[in-house]
């Protein structure tokens, strides 16, 4: 397939295939003005005062005017010419004859002497003959006006005029020469808030504009651009056909890159870009190494990208592209060239102002020592826990090497462990299961907490200590989610897991590291839908919505995690799309309050613990009791 596919970014292919048609004439000095209208979301009018598209009878087709064959069959246009066009976007020639291809109408308008002619086609069919149907105020040009072939395009893809709408203006951007006026009568209201129905695009500065236009500049780290253009034979063999316009500056707030190939937007980059930046690189180095700096030998490549936001434009005679679509550029000798050409011109402008080059240099020192820092703690995160701490074996770790956006999931039990490991994102999701019930540490001495496997395990999986409770910079992961059955003893456990935190590790607490999972109580099937509920009340609300009778409704109790399969657990507790967590939070207003409390609870004495009950018990709803 030619534009590269039939969905939306293969039917706005279709007017860049005829926009550039008219850019090559205006590149080439035979045009000067472009006129793009949005007639609809299925029709698009290019027009352009080039040189028009020849008229007359084509030597090899006597019964044809050169246009229709141009229009209808492939490779037949100017392209292949180099009498034409030195450098072309429209590639193998194909473009038009594809557009019309695919077109449900296509009508093309020439004007030669201020005489207009005309022919329509359908599907890439002639439907008339060429015709002359008047006269123009302009001396010469082409307009092509199409819509798109409906059975090819699917029905529910359409122009979208903002796209339209920035791809004339960056095509403004490269050849100051030309100027293109954008027309739109007919857009909605939604789409008036985001573009206008006119605007004339003109660019005298032309890639300057446009990096100015994507920059923020007040984070500029000078005033300076690095501008230019050369031909490529001025640094390569004299007889070499190409050239290269660009425009760089170094910028810290969300740089970008911008590059072109004959007109061409390549937003995948492509050798020329490769290029540039090689060049930039080198001559940061080459200037690093003559001053002699060691300090600053840690540049890289990662380093300059960070501060680099450019536009480069390259014409190519021959050029190449991973795919018809023309998003990448693929020529291998374009490399070299730019490079080439580009980095004896930076190193020059470089030597010219000492001063702004060290600003940009010890930007880049400061960016290359981050960047080393912080390879060097995700190193170590994960590598010195797994061989100083000697993690235990049952740990099933995540993979990515910084904690941000990792949990470890405590879980009780084999079963429900090895349920977790099949229902985790391996990539962030830690699993830990806990054997039994782990030790009460409220009234239980010191050595005994210390010498405690569980426990042990746990803070070496955490990357705490509890000689240093109150250092949490070495835990391991962002979120400590407590995962039990919802019965008595996955309520004790979780108790006791708080306990723990709450007496020995209180700031992974009071920094809001500790949540506890809410697994379902209840499976309710309903024909082909299930739902789950957390309580009495849950299910018996959703029996309510479904209104059916109780005959086509099952109803399952679960008994613990390990009894759920590993999709049920996945979606319904360790999704974080899906499940429900519970904040464990500290109100260090009534920390004496707190302490008192989980003493009593958790404590020797269960005279407290039978006090409390009996005065709280009256207070609770049976159907809470689990």
């Amino acid at each position: 397939m030619y534009i590269g596919g039939t969905d939306s970014k293969g039917l706005h292919h279709l007017v860049s295939e005829v926009l550039d048609n008219s850019m090559d004439e205006a590149v080439a000095g035979f045009a000067t003005k472009i006129d793009i209208e949005f007639i609809s979301e299925e029709e698009i009018a290019i027009a352009d005062n080039g040189r028009g598209i020849p008229i007359d009878f084509h030597p090899k087709f006597p019964n044809k005017t050169a246009l229709e064959v141009i229009l209808c069959t492939l490779h037949a246009g100017g392209k292949f010419s180099d009498k034409n066009y030195a450098t072309s976007g429209g590639l193998h020639g194909v473009g038009i004859s594809v557009v019309n291809a695919l077109s449900e109408k296509l009508t093309v308008e020439v004007v030669k002497n201020r005489v207009c002619y005309s022919q329509s086609f359908s599907k890439g069919v002639p439907l008339d003959k060429l015709k002359k149907i008047g006269e123009k105020a302009i001396k010469s040009g082409t307009k092509i006006t199409f819509s798109p072939d409906r059975t090819i395009f699917s029905s529910n893809k359409f122009f979208n005029p903002e796209k339209i709408y920035e791809l004339a203006k960056s095509k403004a951007y490269l050849f100051s020469g030309v100027t293109i006026d954008w027309k739109a009568p007919n857009i909605n209201e939604n789409q008036l808030t985001k573009i206008p129905t006119a605007e004339r695009f003109h660019f005298e500065n032309g890639l300057m504009d446009l990096v100015k236009a994507n920059t923020a500049l007040e984070y500029n780290i000078t005033n300076d651009y690095f501008t230019g253009s050369a031909d490529f034979k001025e640094k390569f063999d004299p007889r070499e056909k190409g050239s290269i316009q660009w425009c760089a500056c170094f910028n810290t707030y969300n740089p970008t890159s911008k590059s072109f190939c004959n007109t061409i937007p390549t937003s995948d980059g492509g050798t020329h870009e490769s290029g540039f930046l090689n060049a930039i690189v080198r001559g940061f180095k080459s200037y690093i190494e003559l001053i002699g700096d060691k300090k600053f030998s840690a540049i890289n490549k990662d380093d300059v990208q960070e501060i680099l936001s450019s536009s480069i434009s390259v014409f190519v005679e021959h050029p190449q592209f991973v795919g018809q679509t023309k998003d990448k550029l693929s020529n291998v000798e374009v490399q070299k060239k730019v490079e080439g050409t580009i980095k004896d011109r930076f190193e020059n402008w470089l030597a010219n102002d000492k001063v702004r080059t060290l600003l940009l240099i010890e930007n880049l020192r400061i960016r290359a020592e981050e960047r080393i820092k912080s390879k060097q703690k995700k190193e170590t995160l994960r590598k010195t826990p797994l061989k100083r701490l000697m993690l235990p074996g049952k740990l099933a770790d995540c993979s990515i090497a910084d904690k941000e956006g990792t949990e470890l999931f405590l879980v009780e039990g084999d079963s429900a462990g090895g349920s977790a490991k099949q229902a985790r994102n391996r990539n962030t999701q830690a699993i830990l299961p806990l054997k039994g019930k782990i030790l009460n540490v409220v009234g239980s001495s010191s050595k005994k907490v210390s010498e405690n496997q569980e426990i042990d395990d746990l803070c070496k999986a955490l990357g705490m200590k509890l000689g240093s409770p109150s250092d949490t910079s070495d835990l391991r992961y962002e979120k400590v989610i407590i995962m039990t059955d919802a019965d008595v003893d996955g309520a004790h456990i979780a108790s006791l897991l708080i306990a723990l935190f709450h007496t020995k590790l209180p700031k992974i607490i009071e920094e809001g590291h500790l949540f506890i999972a809410v697994p379902p109580l209840y499976k309710i099937s309903y024909k082909d839908e299930v739902y789950y509920a957390n309580s009495e009340e849950e299910k018996d609300s959703l029996l309510q919505k479904l209104n059916s009778s109780m005959n086509k409704i099952q109803i399952s109790r679960f008994k613990g995690l390990g009894e759920m399969n590993p999709s049920q657990l996945k979606e319904t507790t360790m999704d974080v799309k899906t499940r429900r967590l519970i904040q464990i939070k500290q109100d260090l207003s009534l920390l004496k309050e707190t302490n008192e409390l989980v003493d009593n609870l958790m404590g020797k004495n269960p005279e407290y613990r039978f006090n409390f009950i009996s005065k709280n018990a009256k207070s609770l709803d049976s159907t809470s009791i689990l």
